[in-house]
């Protein structure tokens, strides 16, 4: 299904950029500003909200099941301590690791947002995309037994120990109501990229439920940046001036390395600017 286009807002400078990341951020009730929003970046402005279980294609919602228990299977050694970790925090570590699962990844930061809209130099010849989605009004569309719970927790998001109580397993959230609905899953502290990525997780209740088509029926709870791939260049540097990198957001030796990569690539447009002897 189509998204509106009234949704879209397309910025035309970096200062333009940065009035978009944050509006409808002001919080007239306490007098701060805290964002309402999730952000997710996109490479390609024609990337859509499809998690890595649809993407398997074929009849993907029926491995979903076999994918984790074979996971929560061999990973026993190396996964989570103990017996009693729920099945989110078991998704969270498998979506973390790489299975394909219904999650997908969102951060609270627009920056970390825009750092994934931006990272792949190969992508600088199109246009990227940043997703703005509000998840305090997303929680309005809840079944009552989740709404109830955030309520009496005074959130808007679950942890993996908050929503186990209500539903314990994919079949029971798919019960809980006939609409589909998303919620969003803030995942353990399982390593510092987490944290750093200031990440959460968007989950469908059913595995065939795609958030792009969720969201089309409903304009009022996203809007969508357009990241011309003019402005790239402009803002991949100022990011990396402002400390928003790989080697701060994946960290390790992996992280580090891509950051290095990236930093003294070449313009793939051609340009050069510097010298050798001026690089450092």
């Amino acid at each position: 299904m189509p998204l509106s286009a009234a949704n879209d807002y397309e910025a035309t400078s970096w200062e333009d950029l940065q009035r978009l990341l944050f509006q409808d951020t002001w919080d007239a009730r306490i007098g701060r500003f805290r964002s309402p929003f999730v952000y997710r970046g996109g490479r390609s402005r024609h990337f859509q909200l499809e998690t890595s279980l649809q993407r398997l294609g074929g009849e993907y919602h029926k491995l979903e099941h076999h994918l984790l228990r074979n996971f929560r299977k061999y990973a026993r050694e190396t996964g989570l301590p103990g017996t009693t970790a729920s099945t989110w925090d078991w998704l969270a570590l498998a979506q973390h690791h790489g299975l394909p699962t219904r999650l997908l990844d969102w951060t609270y930061s627009p920056y970390v947002a825009l750092h994934f809209a931006t990272d792949d130099l190969a992508a600088y010849d199109e246009d990227g995309i940043i997703w703005a989605l509000n998840y305090v009004k997303a929680a309005e569309h809840l079944p009552l037994r989740l709404r109830q719970a955030l309520q009496q927790e005074g959130s808007n998001v679950f942890t993996s120990e908050l929503l186990q109580p209500v539903s314990s397993s994919l079949r029971e959230l798919e019960e809980l109501q006939a609409e589909p609905y998303v919620l969003f899953l803030e995942p353990p502290s399982l390593d510092a990229r987490i944290v750093h990525q200031y990440a959460l997780f968007s989950l469908m209740s059913t595995a065939q439920s795609v958030l792009h088509d969720w969201l089309a029926d409903r304009p009022d709870l996203y809007f969508r940046i357009i990241l011309p791939a003019r402005l790239k260049w402009e803002v991949r540097d100022k990011l990396d001036q402002a400390n928003i990198t790989e080697r701060v957001l994946l960290p390790g030796l992996g992280g580090l390395s891509r950051w290095l990569h990236r930093h003294y690539s070449p313009r793939t447009d051609g340009k050069n600017f510097l010298d050798d002897n001026e690089m450092r």
